[in-house]
């Protein structure tokens, strides 16, 4: 870090980490426009932090890319970014770190193009990153009823079972080595849309993993982690398509590579329900509002 601790206190500083050919897409100082740059393409905005697809051209190319930006984080970690600029204090340089290690272990995760943090001035901090598309792909709990309608019975529950064993192994991949997504829900693992018709030998290179922002290691409370990551996929799989017996091949393939404990599945069983009353609680607040 060349710029002083007075540089980051008083007029802020940028630190970006970035793919080779992000600034031929991105433009000449598209480091100063960044955060006012308007994405309207399915964006959403909430709590100070906003998500929207872009898309950009270079050289006859075109970069498609979920560009998340937090523009009000606390302040504390504003100060901690500018005392000691090392470390990774905003949830965008953290959720690149976390894909780049993914990637590293071999997991198929969303490539990052870009992503950095802003310290300053005076204990301000903001973040963004930009992650590329997963072109042509759906979220599970698209895919799932459409290959219902698309595929005969028979080998729907062929498309089914190799899933289960595929998210299952990826799930373990990530338990084995004692980090845990934190929000493994359905909508979090992506297959491409052409799989949804036909019947892969197996789904390995095909389903991806994304939002990893909440990534985390827990090498002493695993068990409690483990749990909230299969019961946030057990809530989640309450879709149309999904039955008892998918779960079943989902739970016997995990197992087989994790072993259990006796009172892991009904530790699961028991959060999935929480997660089931509190979002029909939230939805019923929301109707009276």
């Amino acid at each position: 870090m060349a710029e002083s601790l007075l540089e980051r206190l008083w007029t802020g500083v940028w630190r970006v980490r970035q793919h080779p050919d992000w600034a031929e897409f991105a433009g000449p100082l598209w480091i100063d426009r960044i955060m006012e740059i308007p994405v309207t393409d399915r964006f959403h905005s909430k709590q100070g932090r906003s998500i929207g697809r872009w898309s950009l051209s270079a050289g006859g190319r075109t970069l498609i890319v979920y560009l998340k930006r937090h523009y009000q984080l606390p302040r504390g970690h504003g100060i901690l970014a500018a005392l000691l600029p090392g470390r990774d204090w905003s949830p965008a340089m953290q959720e690149e770190r976390h894909l780049e290690w993914a990637r590293s272990q071999g997991l198929p995760v969303p490539r990052v193009l870009a992503a950095g943090e802003r310290a300053g001035p005076w204990g301000r901090l903001q973040s963004f990153i930009a992650i590329e598309e997963l072109e042509d792909m759906l979220p599970l709990h698209e895919a799932v009823p459409l290959a219902r309608t698309r595929l005969e019975a028979a080998r729907f529950r062929a498309w089914k079972r190799a899933l289960a064993k595929e998210m299952a192994r990826l799930t373990h991949a990530l338990h084995d080595r004692s980090y845990f997504h934190q929000d493994l829900y359905l909508c979090h693992f992506y297959v491409p849309r052409q799989t949804t018709g036909t019947v892969p030998e197996s789904f390995t290179g095909l389903l991806h993993v994304i939002d990893l922002h909440r990534l985390a290691r827990h090498r002493w409370t695993w068990p409690w982690w483990q749990a909230k990551d299969l019961s946030q996929l057990l809530y989640s799989s309450e879709i149309d398509g999904v039955d008892a017996r998918d779960r079943l091949c989902f739970w016997r393939a995990y197992t087989a590579l994790a072993g259990k404990g006796p009172l892991l599945e009904r530790w699961i069983r028991f959060k999935a329900r929480r997660y089931r009353r509190h979002n029909q609680r939230r939805a019923v607040a929301g109707r009276a509002a």
